[in-house]
């Protein structure tokens, strides 16, 4: 039976792994210790991984590791400090971790910001982009001798349906030159996660390491902290009483695409492509209006581009 046949919109994390087990694999699933990543890991661990998960917040993140150990019967998850707009602390992060593995079979680069009032990091980059692509483009990079030891392994870069909203803005990619727009500063940053995925799997396939992107679909999470109330309902994400709109994802099955693109076997030969509800994604058409991509995550030139500016950026190449 295809992926087409089993899993859909409907899917969540754990129906992925009912018949996959990950005993032996390492994984690191950033942002685990809320939303997404929570439910990430929890499949994961569940399938019989080991899990490390970097966060910003250890006491917080221990807490949810101890919560999956127990609900999952699995206790080889573990907590590190990382944040990724911090490039000391994920280069700190990464050092860590390949002191003890040498080895990495799934990378889930899922920690994300949205729609966030206009900060900057202390390079002076906009912080959904040095947030969301350039934290992990870095421990990417930095972790690509582990992901390559494991081959076949993978990489999942989480992107959004958001990337419609605007391509990477290569021109003025930190509002220098133009007056800063939250949603657009998302919109290209998460597209720059899904032009890495493409330019990871380029370079790294012949090695043995694949890439995806994913679109996890509509999920309410603390993902809208920066967002009031009446914006929220303005969007019709939830109706007057404040219940989600039909249509939008628990985060149990927010987590299902990433999880299916980390470990179904009918991936195997692909790699960067877009993928949304279990599936491959289609381009965008007006016959799917919340559903494909379009095709500026699909362009390998911008993808090149990309990888060079996000070298610049950070003051050092990688030739993977």
């Amino acid at each position: 039976m295809s992926a087409a046949e089993k899993f859909g919109h409907s899917s969540v994390a754990a129906d992925i792994v009912k018949d996959i087990t990950l005993k032996g694999k390492i994984a690191i699933v950033t942002g685990g210790a809320s939303g997404l990543g929570v439910e990430t890991a929890r499949a994961l661990l569940t399938a019989g991984a080991t899990i490390v998960l970097p966060v910003r917040n250890p006491e917080r993140g221990n807490k949810v590791a101890k919560e999956l150990a127990a609900d999952t019967g699995n206790p080889n998850v573990s907590v590190e400090k990382m944040d990724l707009i911090d490039y000391p602390s994920v280069r700190a992060f990464a050092e860590t971790f390949l002191k003890t593995h040498d080895r990495l079979d799934i990378l889930i680069n899922n920690a994300g910001i949205m729609a966030c009032p206009l900060a900057r990091s202390v390079e002076g980059y906009e912080s959904q982009f040095a947030t969301n692509h350039l934290g992990h483009f870095l421990l990417t990079c930095l972790l690509a001798r582990a992901l390559i030891k494991a081959a076949p392994s993978r990489v999942v870069c989480l992107s959004s349906l958001g990337h419609r909203i605007s391509p990477v803005r290569f021109d003025d990619i930190n509002f220098e030159k133009t007056d800063y727009e939250k949603w657009t500063a998302y919109g290209q940053a998460k597209s720059a996660n899904a032009l890495c995925a493409l330019e990871l799997n380029r370079r790294l396939s012949p090695k043995g390491v694949t890439a995806f992107s994913v679109h996890p679909g509509g999920i309410m999470t603390n993902l809208q902290r920066d967002m009031s109330a009446e914006e929220i309902k303005g969007f019709g994400w939830v109706d007057d009483e404040g219940n989600v709109r039909e249509g939008f994802k628990t985060p149990a099955g927010g987590a299902a695409t990433a999880v299916w693109a980390a470990t179904s076997p009918d991936l195997a030969d692909r790699g960067g492509e877009y993928c949304e509800d279990c599936h491959i994604a289609e381009p965008a058409s007006d016959d799917i209006p919340f559903g494909g991509f379009f095709p500026h995550v699909q362009d390998p030139e911008a993808a090149k581009q990309l990888w060079s500016v996000s070298e610049e950026m950070l003051g050092q190449k990688f030739d993977l």
